[in-house]
């Protein structure tokens, strides 16, 4: 996906992955994150999820990248939150209190502008990506974070009967992209009830990745 599609998709407000309220995945396993007061939670192609007020209002400090500055000012209005905008490299850096949220290419992030992170949440970056991609940004996320220990969402479904994104990511293929550097263990399985793109047949499954040691 080229950044001109995901722009196009945000000036139409054809922003169906935005859910306008916390997932009920990440309240049912938050706990699976560590992530209590005054931890850094990481946000990679957060949008203006309302995951990052749900995390804040329980003490964490979040940490975000996303491609679109329109989602991001959107993000910070409905925060009431007025950011600081500041150069971090070729992105921008926008932050405010307990968050900051990088605005450019996430591969332009470096570990130095982004800062410590303990920990990783998911939710619609992985599957937002095509195949091709996913390798290079599941090793550009290690790298970005040390390996932080991540919940992971993703979908699977007959990526032959439609089109993503979202796309279907298999089981073989999360434990692929991160079994060197995780324990991969999936803590739950469902099905998209509405089903996803006119398909009946789509799970979301979740993940716990919790970083190898040594």
């Amino acid at each position: 996906m080229t950044p001109e599609f995901w722009h196009g998709k945000w000036q139409r407000n054809e922003i169906g992955f935005h859910e306008g309220r916390p997932n009920h995945f990440l309240m049912k396993h938050a706990g699976r994150l560590d992530a209590g007061a005054g931890s850094r939670v990481f946000l990679p192609l957060c949008g203006k999820t309302r995951d990052i007020a749900w995390l804040m209002e329980r003490g964490a400090r979040v940490a975000g990248a996303e491609l679109n500055r329109g989602a991001i000012e959107q993000l910070f209005a409905e925060l009431e939150l007025a950011p600081e905008v500041t150069a971090a490299g070729p992105l921008q850096r926008f932050s405010a209190p307990g968050v900051d949220v990088f605005v450019g290419d996430v591969f332009a992030l470096t570990p130095a502008q982004l800062g410590p992170v303990d920990a990783i949440y998911d939710r619609a970056a992985l599957v937002a990506l095509p195949a091709e991609v996913r390798r290079r940004y599941a090793g550009h996320l290690r790298g970005l974070t040390g390996t932080a220990r991540q919940l992971l969402i993703s979908y699977e479904y007959d990526q032959s009967l439609a089109k993503g994104p979202p796309f279907s990511v298999p089981a073989d293929e999360v434990h692929a992209l991160y079994g060197d550097g995780y324990r991969v263990q999936e803590v739950e399985t469902a099905p998209v009830e509405r089903g996803l793109k006119g398909l009946s047949e789509v799970v979301e499954r979740i993940w716990q990745l919790t970083p190898r040691q040594g």
